[in-house]
Formats: structure tokens, C-alpha cells, sequence
């Protein structure tokens, strides 16, 4: 089917919450942020609930995806591991959901963003494991749940030279902010590492060879710096939006 539109449309996962709150009964959320920075971008978004067992029909119809990240945790039985920290808190249904998406852009080759806790499932989905709390496990650690603003730089990171970020964002650090306390521990065979933190934790990674590949540990759609809007442009430009 031809589509008479020029703007890609971008999927972007969204969070869940039980009753309360905002309804009495369950409830859907995303920052509008996440939508308007793909907008200015130059995608169309489009907000994907936790339907999984309609995930291929999704990827039917969309150019690119967004995977977001939020306040849980992967599971770690997802990557293999035999222990839990006392710190970690998952929300299964939407993990499966997402995983199935990841999995399911990777098989089609789609251009795929994961921010955050999108980051460290896309590295899970290629094969790698997590640091569970980083205050535990990284001596000196930064403070990755910064306490300042989100709208703000908690830290910098270095860009790797000859990577898909660097070629994106066309610097060698980047001003980013920070709300994880899990990373990525490894790297799996066809990933590569394109971002770090001064304590060595690993701030984003790419496939090469893939069209857009592309994960980050930062919220690129706060568009603290330039080059976070040229990440979400390059994004959209893979998923056939543009020069």
C-alpha cells in the first residue's frame, strides 16, 4: 500500500499505569515531548499501546521506532542472570511488548531508536546484559539519577570518532541529561559502544551495517544540546524522510 503522505510515521512506545492517578481504571502515558521532538523532526508520531499480540501489524504500518524509556527495570532473567537487586522493579507486560517490537524492527531491518530504558532493552534484545544498580557495581560512579532538572545536563558523555552518533551528531562530547541507574555492562558481538561517561559507564551503542541501529542512555527529545535534535533528524531521515 502507497501511503499519499511525506512524513515517515515514527512509533513511539508508551508507558503504563495502573488504576489511579489520572483514571480510576488503567492508563497509557508518554511526555509530549517525545511526539513534538519527533514532529520538528519531521516524522509523524504515533503513540503505540501495549497491544502485543498485534506488534507485526504495527510494524505494518510504520517507517521507524522510538522505544522510551520510564521509571522500571528489565527483568534480569531476560538476560540471563541468576540474581536480582533489591533496587529493581519491572513491568512485564509492557517488557514484552517492547521486546517484541525491538525484535520485530530488527528482523525488517527498521530504523530503530532506544532511549534510555529503551537503550538497555535493545541491548538485551542484541544479546547483552545490564549492570543492575550502578551505584553498586561502578566505583566513583557519576550520579546517573541526576538531582537536578531533567530539562538539564547532568553530565558529559564522549562521543566515539567513526561511529553513527559521531557522524550525527558531529561532536566528540555532548552535554547529556541523566535518569538511569542501570547501563549496559557488555558488548555483544556486532554492537558497538559510541558514548561513555568520565566513569567509564556506557552511554549509547549502534549495529553497523543496520540502516539506523541506534541507542542512547540520555532523552534525546528534551533537546538539551544540537546534537540531540540531529539524532531524532537522522532517525526520520532513515525511516525515509528526507535528505
Amino acid at each position: 500500500m502507497v501511503r499519499p503522505m511525506t512524513r515517515p510515521i515514527i512509533g513511539i512506545t508508551a508507558d503504563h499505569e495502573g488504576a489511579g492517578g489520572y483514571s480510576k481504571f488503567p492508563w497509557y502515558a508518554l511526555r509530549e515531548n517525545y511526539a513534538g521532538a519527533v514532529a520538528r523532526a519531521g516524522g509523524l508520531p504515533m503513540v503505540l499501546p501495549h497491544e502485543t499480540a498485534l506488534f507485526e501489524a504495527y510494524l505494518d504500518v510504520l517507517d521507524g521506532l522510538i522505544v522510551t524509556g520510564g521509571a522500571f527495570d528489565v527483568d534480569p532473567a531476560l538476560f540471563g542472570a541468576t540474581e536480582r537487586h533489591a533496587s529493581v522493579t519491572t513491568k512485564d507486560d509492557r517488557t514484552a511488548f517492547e521486546l517484541a517490537m525491538v525484535r520485530g524492527a530488527l528482523a525488517r531491518n527498521m530504523p530503530l531508536l532506544g532511549i534510555c530504558g529503551g537503550q538497555q532493552l535493545l541491548h538485551v534484545a542484541l544479546g547483552g546484559t545490564l549492570i543492575q544498580h550502578i551505584p553498586d557495581a561502578v566505583p566513583g560512579a557519576l550520579a546517573h539519577e541526576q538531582p537536578n532538572p531533567r530539562d538539564q545536563a547532568g553530565h558529559t558523555v564522549a562521543v566515539a570518532p567513526g561511529t553513527l552518533l559521531h557522524m550525527l551528531v558531529d561532536a566528540d562530547t555532548l552535554e547529556v541529561n541523566s535518569a538511569h541507574h542501570q547501563a549496559a555492562a557488555d558488548c555483544p558481538a556486532g554492537v558497538v559502544i559510541n558514548a561513555t561517561a568520565p566513569d567509564g559507564v556506557i552511554e549509547g551503542l549502534e549495529v553497523p551495517g543496520r540502516p539506523f541501529c541506534l541507542g542512547v542512555q540520555w532523552h534525546p527529545e528534551f533537546e538539551i544540546s544540537a546534537g540531540d535534535g540531529k539524532i531524532l533528524a537522522g532517525l526520520v531521515r532513515a525511516a525515509g524522510g528526507g535528505s
